[in-house]
């Protein structure tokens, strides 16, 4: 007699109605309800075309709640969690410690260290020159 066990257990789910879970059902029967109830009254007014564009953007996140998982984390705790880090984060602030007046004397610093070193290097071009004679 063998029985089979799923290897990854922790991801084993108890299915109810057609492969579904309990939360995938409930949630798929009221989207269904929803864009039902959206279709049929809007059906009248804008053509069936125009009502199930209408009804997609409700219908879409009821169903999304129920079937999607990431990391573990369901569609709800996972929106929650993208809208803190967008609007709760603090800000980062830089503040110098230079001033402008420092900038100015590092770069002056730089440029006088760049025309003693080509002062040198015009200096030692003689010399060789000399050697070779």
């Amino acid at each position: 007699m063998n029985i089979e066990i799923n290897k990854d257990i922790e991801k084993y789910k108890e299915t109810v109605v057609m492969g579904l879970t309990a939360k995938q059902l409930v949630f798929s029967i009221i989207s269904v309800v929803f864009g039902a109830g959206i279709v049929l009254a809007t059906y009248k007014y804008v053509g069936l075309t125009a009502s199930a564009y209408i009804a997609i953007p409700v219908v879409a996140p009821i169903a999304i709640n129920g079937f999607y998982t990431y990391q573990g984390m369901t569609f709800r705790e996972l929106f929650i969690r993208k809208m803190n880090l967008i609007f709760r984060n603090p800000r980062l602030g830089y503040v110098s410690k230079e001033s402008e007046q420092t900038i100015k004397q590092l770069r002056k610093d730089e440029e006088m260290k760049r025309k003693l070193d080509e002062k040198k290097k015009r200096k030692k071009k003689p010399k060789a020159e000399r050697k070779k004679r």
